[in-house]
């Protein structure tokens, strides 16, 4: 959810903006008059960097409390009280920005979790947030692909600081043989160095397919991913979107390198 700030005197159009926008997932902040609007933007300076997270925690009163703290940190938070399922809410919205995960979880193992979160998604954020204070948890962890272990118990602010920290960093991988990085906390694409600003849909896109990195993804499931109401015309705008993308990536539809169609099926994206 993109959030913006408005300052515009003609209250009427602001409100009509305010009403259009909002179907394109933009939430609006108005403000009729420049100062009103520097006062807010001063109290509020956090428009567009909104963090979302996925919590894996089996501890639902903990879950809960780190919810409440973290909201006032502009952290927003999903909560799941078992791997399986928190699992399932990450394959359907792979775009939280970070994940935070317990280990003694039922079912299944954090460390067991994170391995599979880290093959699957490879540039997302993981903090281990665990009782276990032995080093070998630890360095297991970071093996398995954490970026970060916070031992409990632990004050919610230091959680914000940590996750805050990983993000400033912006660039979500930094393997050289890769042609494109890319800075989600600023929602642009970088292609051997140079930055690259797509619209929004075609961000949503890129990086839908670039944390899926050579999988075969339907239509139906960007689709679905992305939301149907931006699609009018379903499957066929899903290609027109596509083709959109590749012209912006400089990537040759007739011969492409990084998004390869799949007959019959969707796309798979390369990143060479």
């Amino acid at each position: 959810m993109i959030e913006i700030l408005r300052i515009e005197d003609d209250l009427d159009l602001a409100e009509l903006l305010k009403y259009a926008l909002a179907k394109s997932e933009i939430g609006v902040t108005i403000a009729t008059n420049p100062l009103e609007g520097l006062k807010i933007l001063n109290e509020k300076n956090t428009f567009d960097t909104m963090i979302e997270i996925l919590l894996i925690e089996d501890d639902l009163d903990l879950a809960e409390l780190l919810k409440y703290a973290l909201a006032k940190s502009e952290i927003g938070v999903t909560i799941a009280t078992n791997p399986l399922e928190g699992l399932n809410i990450l394959n359907e919205k792979s775009t939280f920005d970070a994940l935070v995960l317990d280990l003694g979880l039922p079912d299944m193992d954090g460390l067991e979790v994170c391995k599979n979160v880290r093959r699957t998604y490879p540039s997302l954020p993981i903090i281990i947030s665990s009782a276990r204070t032995e080093t070998l948890d630890k360095i297991k962890g970071f093996e398995l692909g954490a970026d970060d272990y916070v031992t409990k118990p632990y004050e919610p602010i230091e959680l914000a600081f940590r996750l805050r920290s990983i993000l400033r960093r912006g660039i979500l991988v930094s393997n050289d043989s890769k042609t494109f990085l890319v800075d989600k906390q600023r929602r642009i694409i970088i292609k051997n160095k140079e930055e690259i600003e797509p619209t929004k849909l075609e961000f949503d896109i890129f990086i839908y397919l670039y944390e899926k990195e050579g999988i075969v993804i339907p239509r139906e499931d960007i689709l679905i991913h992305l939301g149907q109401s931006k699609f009018q015309s379903g499957l066929k705008s899903i290609d027109v979107a596509i083709g959109r993308l590749r012209q912006k990536i400089g990537d040759d539809p007739q011969n492409p390198r990084f998004i390869h169609s799949v007959r019959g099926i969707g796309y798979k994206f390369i990143n060479a």
